[in-house]
């Protein structure tokens, strides 16, 4: 008989040729080395990442919003070192360097600010020059950012090295299906589940982009004070939407049992027909590696979590 489904919820995301994934106070990434065995490493998470800010309502959003960046770059370094290494297989992997990647973190964010909350207030404000009404401008920049974040995730898709980090997410999230579900973490076992999860952060993202055109929508009505205001807004208001975004996203998977609620969530579900693919079963195998890797690092045993059948 399986296991009863477990109270922990466990979060995760793909990288080159491997899966990491997040537990309660431990995170584990697990890659495919060019030789083809799997090359895994874990670590306690301490700080801003099992502190009291992550327990705050509004507040832990933001902090999810920046452990998401911040553990995801971490992970893509150590994947990309492992996965184009050839030589010196003995040589373990050093820890990572989180410092150094302050830098790069901080690009990626002006980047983000740049094309998805900026550009669309520009673009939008080319309708001024025909005296269209305020309402359709302010509507006009919501779906600008829309289409923006839509067409960007469907473009790179387009490549394959990214397609196979997206298979690699499917495989991500059908081990953590299998795991909620106490069923057996085997290849067999974790295929039978869908490669969409209601807590995936590419819905995470998506509640954020409509959470921000509704909240842009009636700051702008309510305070029309030119384009550098808005302009500023928008960057002074990404902590509001991002706490808000996390908690409707928690609401949802809470009631996913709701009629209301699984249509209401269902454009994420649909979206992540975008982001993620049917992993192969070497695939799979590296998302048990990283997810068996992760309790064993809290102290769990896999085996006893498997369950008989």
């Amino acid at each position: 008989m399986a296991s009863e489904p477990t109270q922990v919820y466990y979060g995760g995301q793909a990288v080159i040729e491997g899966v990491m994934i997040r537990g309660p106070e431990h995170m584990a990434v697990a890659v495919r080395h060019p030789r083809g065995h799997i090359v895994t490493h874990s670590e306690r998470l301490t700080g801003i990442y099992t502190g009291r800010s992550r327990r705050i309502p509004l507040v832990r959003g933001v902090v999810v919003l920046w452990e998401t960046l911040a553990l995801g770059m971490r992970a893509l370094q150590f994947s990309s070192r492992i996965a184009f290494e050839e030589e010196d297989e003995s040589k373990k992997p050093e820890p990572f360097p989180e410092k150094a990647f302050l830098g790069t973190m901080l690009l990626s964010l002006l980047f983000v600010v740049a094309v998805f909350f900026a550009a669309p207030i520009f673009l939008a404000h080319l309708l001024e020059r025909w005296d269209v009404a305020r309402f359709w401008v302010v509507l006009a920049e919501g779906l600008i950012r829309l289409g923006l974040f839509i067409g960007y995730i469907a473009a790179i898709g387009l490549i394959p090295d990214i397609r196979r980090v997206f298979q690699y997410h499917g495989a991500e999230h059908m081990t953590i299906h299998a795991y909620e579900a106490g069923r057996p973490l085997t290849v067999e076992e974790v295929r039978r589940f869908p490669k969409e999860h209601q807590r995936c952060g590419t819905s995470f993202l998506l509640v954020v982009v409509m959470v921000a055109l509704v909240l842009f929508f009636v700051f702008d009505l309510l305070v029309d004070e030119g384009l550098l205001v808005r302009v500023a807004s928008r960057v002074l208001l990404i902590p509001v939407v991002a706490g808000l975004s996390y908690e409707l996203l928690r609401l949802g998977a809470r009631y996913r049992h709701l009629r209301p609620v699984r249509w209401a969530f269902a454009p994420n579900i649909a979206l992540q027909g975008l982001t993620t693919r049917v992993p192969d079963d070497a695939q799979i195998e590296v998302a048990l590696a990283s997810f068996e890797a992760t309790l064993a690092a809290a102290g769990v045993q896999a085996a006893a979590q498997r369950g008989s059948g």
